[in-house]
């Protein structure tokens, strides 16, 4: 997955790029999908920095091995971003999570 098609999933689900982040939590690495998207007049990267952070973000998933996991999910859930709630998306590494958790 590139970061253009994990734009393009977060736009056919709910219809604005939000902003997505990892984040570590109970021993496990989740991706974050914020509240915060490219559209608001508030967002605080420009075009060009959040397809760049994106990008980032995908060679990660695809790294880590939870591209067809974030799909599945992201495909699946009846969640949706909202103010000061994003949607949690547990990556299950296997036996690889030691290797990403210090």
């Amino acid at each position: 997955m590139t970061g253009q098609e994990l734009r393009q999933l977060l736009v056919e689900k709910w219809g604005y790029s939000y902003d997505v982040q990892f984040r570590r939590a109970q021993g496990r690495i989740f991706l974050q999908v914020m509240w915060k998207y490219l559209e608001q007049a508030s967002f605080p990267l420009t075009e060009a920095e959040y397809q760049e952070h994106l990008d980032s973000i995908a060679n990660y998933l695809h790294a880590l091995g939870g591209t067809t996991q974030v799909q599945a999910f992201i495909t699946q859930t009846r969640d949706r971003p909202r103010l000061g709630k994003a949607v949690s998306i547990p990556l299950d590494l296997g036996d690889r999570s030691s290797e990403w958790i210090l």
